[in-house]
């Protein structure tokens, strides 16, 4: 586990960066703290002066890492392209995640994948079920190896340094308190030795309730084509009230082992097809930003770690191993600079280097990314419609398209303080056709939408003819918004924009609006004022559900 920042401090070389390293800290606390902490939570936490936690907090806040709400840090979607940046250089995800889900379908199981992380392993994908009963583990999470059914096949190739790193680890840890993601559980474990013998000799584990009671899991290793060793692990997880821990050897073992033939034919692949992506990656902007950054904020910006944390984003797919003059190039910093990031970072293990090439490790998906990785839409949005609602003055509100498509239903929402302002609460449902929210994604359907058999006349300006909605439809679709005036309630005016997923250029699965009373604006007013400021919202929405996107399904989706 990480040492606390003054034990790091103290042995580490003398090229670190120390604000580096005590920004990573407060990172690292956050995430312990599943993604809030106040800001004298952080100082306690740390051992940080309090100067010090709110100049990194600063920092991180001018990145889009870290949110200042009153007086709490908040975990910011956009810290996860730290992790992205790992899960794309290793490609594990992108290759096998479809094989892990539709095993999962298949056998209404849990799947999930692990890698190892020094004498730990760590999730890199998760399938899990939706039951009362389920299982909560969240990409990045870290796990000790002997109380999970991946660690012994992990195991199997540790050398005698790795073996001495472990038996250290549960000397000074018993009850493994250093893995916040499992219960603190005594016990020797002292059969993982032989545990991990039997998981070499039959290239399989079980795990009969070692994390906690009535949790099975059983495992089998992904190898890569190209040394013959363990990549990952694939692992399906049930609950003793549906599987004992010798019917998932019996009835899921073979499933399992077949689909992860099926993986390593798709590693196989991706070995022998040429990778279409440029290894070496161009020339960012980052000095630029971090001194226009320094200037305005002074003091309370700290441009050594911003730049050392930008260091991480510079691998990524194609770029899973890179020299010092490529991260250099990739950042835009000095050699000497990025040399001195490099240290950092691999001193505290998200970093490691062979033959003067460097490349990511594991630890890096510990930098917010387990609290992140469970951030539904709607808690994506929020406090940037609550942003909206203060610019404008009137309430905003984020709505999806049921499975239907007749109507919306209300996922979050900020409103206004005022003596008539817009009534509407999370779960109400309006029907698509008449509102603005549903129009923009109704659109985003055209030419195959399906429009309810009756459009019922809310008011005596709605819409109700099919051929005039569907030429309404169209028009919102190229105009790229939806303003709606009195058709849902006589003297109700709102405008909408979609949210699209992949950044901003995949499929709509959402969308934001702006409502008022008729009287408040005019119809010129909302799209000359409120528009820019609703496009605005949505942009910085899809920019971090890009982010969070990236490599699981968001929640809300």
């Amino acid at each position: 586990m990480l040492p606390n920042v003054t034990a790091a401090s103290l042995s580490a070389p003398p090229e670190a960066v120390a604000p580096l390293m005590r920004g990573i800290t407060v990172l690292r606390r956050l995430t312990e703290a599943d993604g809030t902490l106040s800001l004298s939570g952080l100082e306690k936490a740390t051992g940080l002066a309090r100067s010090t936690v709110d100049r990194i907090t600063a920092t991180l806040a001018r990145m889009g890492y870290v949110r200042l709400d009153g007086r709490d840090a908040v975990l910011a979607p956009r810290l996860m392209e730290l992790g992205n940046a790992y899960l794309a250089a290793i490609r594990l995800p992108r290759l096998l995640d479809a094989h892990a889900d539709a095993l999962a379908d298949e056998l209404d199981e849990s799947v999930s994948l692990a890698v190892r992380d020094r004498d730990g392993i760590r999730f890199i994908h998760q399938a899990t079920r939706r039951r009362a009963m389920s299982l909560s583990f969240r990409i990045g999470d870290l796990l000790p190896a002997e109380r999970t059914a991946p660690g012994p096949l992990f195991a199997t190739e540790w050398d005698s340094a790795d073996w001495a790193r472990w038996r250290a680890r549960r000397e000074a840890d018993p009850e493994g308190r250093g893995f916040p993601a499992v219960p603190p559980r005594g016990g020797a474990y002292d059969d993982f030795e032989a545990r991990t013998a039997r998981a070499g000799a039959q290239g399989w584990a079980l795990d009969d309730q070692l994390i906690e009671p009535g949790l099975v899991a059983v495992s089998v290793p992904v190898r890569d084509p190209r040394t013959g060793r363990v990549a990952c692990v694939a692992s399906v997880v049930s609950h003793t009230s549906r599987h004992t821990a010798e019917s998932l050897r019996s009835t899921l073992l073979p499933r399992l082992r077949a689909t992860v033939a099926a993986m390593e034919r798709a590693l196989r692949e991706r070995r022998a097809v040429a990778t279409a992506v440029d290894g070496s990656p161009a020339p960012s902007g980052l000095a630029a930003w971090t001194g226009a950054s320094k200037q305005e904020l002074g003091r309370e910006f700290i441009e050594s770690l911003a730049r050392g944390l930008t260091v991480i984003t510079s691998f990524g797919e194609g770029r899973a191993e890179l020299t010092l003059t490529e991260v250099a190039q990739a950042t835009g910093l000095a050699r000497a600079t990025a040399r001195r990031a490099l240290i950092t970072l691999e001193h505290l293990g998200y970093v490691e280097s062979r033959d003067r090439v460097f490349r990511l490790t594991p630890r890096v998906l510990g930098l917010g990314f387990p609290p992140l990785s469970m951030l539904p839409l709607p808690r994506i949005a929020a406090p940037h419609l609550a942003e909206l609602s203060e610019r404008v003055h009137d309430s905003a509100s984020l709505a999806i398209l049921t499975e239907g498509g007749d109507e919306v239903q209300y996922t979050a929402r900020v409103a206004t303080s005022r003596v008539m302002s817009v009534n509407i609460t999370l779960g109400t449902r309006l029907p698509a056709y008449a509102t603005s929210l549903g129009r923009v994604m109704l659109a985003d359907l055209l030419p195959e939408v399906s429009l309810p058999e009756r459009l019922i006349r809310l008011t005596p300006h709605t819409v109700t003819d099919r051929r005039e909605l569907l030429a309404v439809l169209e028009g919102v679709r190229v105009a790229g918004y939806a303003l709606v005036d009195g058709e849902l309630e006589e003297g109700l005016r709102s405008i909408a924009v979609p949210v699209r997923e992949g950044g901003g250029g995949g499929r709509v699965v959402a969308a934001v609006n702006v409502a008022m009373h008729s009287s408040r604006r005019s119809v010129e007013e909302c799209v000359g004022d409120v528009l820019p400021e609703l496009r605005v919202t949505v942009g910085r929405i899809e920019g971090e559900l890009g982010v969070a996107g990236m490599f699981r399904r968001v929640p809300g989706v």
